[in-house]
């Protein structure tokens, strides 16, 4: 049986993937700080192992491996957390608890998981980055500047590892509807706004992401390593639909130099 283990998996989109997963037939790890909220996911979710660790502390990742009893043929590195504040009123307690968790947590698990993995000589590591981390947005706080980094070192991760059987991807999700976001979209108005915005006509699902995350980790995308799946209706690209434009230019011809 395949196997995978999810950081931060307890809750909101690293439990869907872990569901996701385990519908698909692997074995699953969920690893999370959340005690109780980590048991409850492992009870009600089929070949599901609590694994409690900090994706902070390598001694904690380690052991949590250990526990699991074997090498995972997936890891995806999807704990985080979120410090929004304009950047002149950012603690810097906050802009390193972000840095420590979403950045470091990837390294420190990547890593570890990286060496298992090439004793085997295969293996895939995802990386959830995020929409935030290609184009900036005000008062997030480290967040966005975490998830673009992370996309770097996915390919830099690639690059070092690929020789060892490795294949490393990041995924960003775009607009989803639940996890962190939450808050955002039970707002019923700028739940409206935001999913006019999206081309495709809504918001994304954990699930979308879930499926997106088996697919790179699939036999499917065995030739894909160092690359960052955007998965977002095509928000990303939308930027100059979403200006406002007068409809009289749209059939205007224009020469000049």
């Amino acid at each position: 049986m395949k196997s995978l283990i999810v950081t931060g998996g307890a809750n909101g989109l690293g439990r869907s993937i872990a569901e996701s997963a385990s519908k698909a037939g692997y074995r699953v790890g969920i690893l999370d700080v959340n005690i109780g909220a980590l048991e409850e996911a492992a009870s009600s979710i089929e070949n599901a192992t609590p694994l409690v660790a900090s994706v902070t502390s390598t001694d904690e990742v380690k052991a949590a491996l250990q526990e699991f009893g074997q090498t995972p043929d997936i890891w995806v590195n999807n704990a985080g957390i979120v410090r929004f504040a304009p950047l002149l009123e950012l603690s810097e307690d906050d802009w390193r608890a972000v840095i420590d968790v979403n950045l470091t947590g990837t390294f420190i698990c990547s890593t570890i998981v990286a060496e298992a993995m090439a004793i085997r000589g295969s293996g895939s590591i995802i990386n959830i980055t995020s929409i935030n981390g290609i184009s900036a947005g005000a008062n997030s706080g480290a967040y966005g500047a975490t998830k673009s980094a992370i996309s770097l070192l996915t390919q830099q991760m690639s690059l070092e590892w690929g020789k060892l059987g490795l294949r490393v991807n990041a995924l960003a999700p775009g607009l989803i509807d639940g996890g962190m976001s939450e808050p955002i979209y039970s707002d019923p108005q700028f739940r409206k706004l935001r999913t006019e915005k999206v081309p495709i006509g809504r918001l994304g699902t954990e699930e979308d992401i879930a499926q997106a995350v088996l697919f790179l980790g699939s036999d499917n995308a065995s030739y894909i390593t160092g690359h960052e799946l955007v998965v977002d209706g095509g928000i990303i690209n939308s930027i100059i639909a979403n200006l406002p434009r007068p409809s009289s230019v749209d059939s205007v011809g224009l020469d000049g130099e």
